[in-house]
């Protein structure tokens, strides 16, 4: 699916390394056993790569939250700047690792994305925190798709990160091997109903940028379009959009089908959209007969196989 290596920076702990504070680890095994079937993965631990040691004692965020500090909890000894001193070279490091992914520890003071513990002067808790070293790299590598372990546990937020890391490696395939106004079109038009999926105006908008590619020079055009590309598959897919999508593809074929044929298709996809279903049945069948049919546009859409079959992440949205 790509031609290099899926490489994604991970918490080490996730992992199954005992580097948290109280030296234990909070390994997860669907990150591990099944995912880790396919990825390279980073460890990073920013706290013990700052050398604040294991075990630890405990810290929090305390301050600001668009500018905290780390802090002990017991002692408060600041640490603040050992943090963020790892984080500059660390991120430094991490630039050339290519990465197309990373799954942080959620509820972390240095890795948590969203909904991290930050307390004020009178040590009263928000929950609108982000961790020192997390914020940082998603400001350094703002297109690259990041999520928490715990996020992951909801069925569409895996399936959707995963199939953003995958096209992410995808576009960065495209942007290493150099940017042409062909392959651009070329990449628009295999991901043109996985795009349709999850933002259909976007979708358009995407198609209108591609439209207008002697206008613009390949490189401007290729950092454009690989922002709102990211962009639109970070909006979350829904159940009405996959069911346009697979009406969208059955009206390629529909006319070579059999009344019962038809009645079956129709009927796969009715129930998916009432949630009898899940959506991998009806795609099945439509695979099967883009496959019978020979429909060669739509056997190269993204759509069709956004990720490795066996992660089964369509077998529960």
């Amino acid at each position: 699916m790509t031609t290099a290596p899926l490489r994604l920076g991970i918490s080490r702990c996730l992992l199954g390394e005992e580097v948290r504070f109280d030296g234990g680890h909070k390994r997860d095994t669907f990150l591990t056993e099944v995912f880790g079937r396919y990825v390279e993965w980073v460890p990073v631990c920013p706290e013990v790569e700052a050398g604040l040691g294991i075990p630890r004692e405990a810290m929090r965020l305390v301050g600001d939250p668009q500018d905290p500090k780390l802090v002990t909890i017991k002692s408060g000894t600041d640490h603040t700047l050992a943090l963020e001193t790892m984080t500059t070279n660390r991120i430094e490091e991490l630039k050339e690792l290519d990465l197309s992914g990373y799954v942080f520890k959620k509820g972390s003071p240095s890795c948590g994305i969203e909904r991290v513990r930050i307390y004020n002067e009178h040590g009263m808790p928000s929950r609108n925190g982000v961790g020192l070293f997390a914020r940082a790299f998603i400001e350094q590598f703002p297109l690259i798709p990041v999520e928490e372990e715990g996020r992951l546990c909801d069925p569409r937020l895996r399936e959707n990160f995963i199939e953003r890391v995958f096209c992410y490696r995808r576009w960065q395939d495209l942007v290493q091997s150099g940017v042409t106004r062909q392959a651009l079109v070329q990449f628009h038009t295999i991901h043109k109903y996985l795009l349709l999926a999850h933002h259909p105006q976007q979708c358009e908008v995407l198609g209108r940028l591609i439209g207008h590619t002697p206008q613009h020079r390949p490189k401007g055009l290729a950092h454009r379009y690989g922002e709102l590309f990211m962009k639109t598959l970070a909006v979350k897919t829904t159940v009405r959009k996959h069911v346009n999508v697979l009406q969208h593809i059955l009206g390629y074929f529909k006319e070579r089908l059999g009344a019962h044929e038809k009645a079956e298709l129709l009927g796969l996809i009715g129930d998916y959209h009432h949630g009898l279903t899940p959506l991998i049945v009806p795609l099945t069948l439509i695979k099967h007969y883009v496959q019978l049919f020979d429909l060669s546009y739509i056997r190269e859409q993204v759509y069709l196989n956004s990720h490795p079959k066996e992660l089964m992440l369509r077998n529960h949205v």
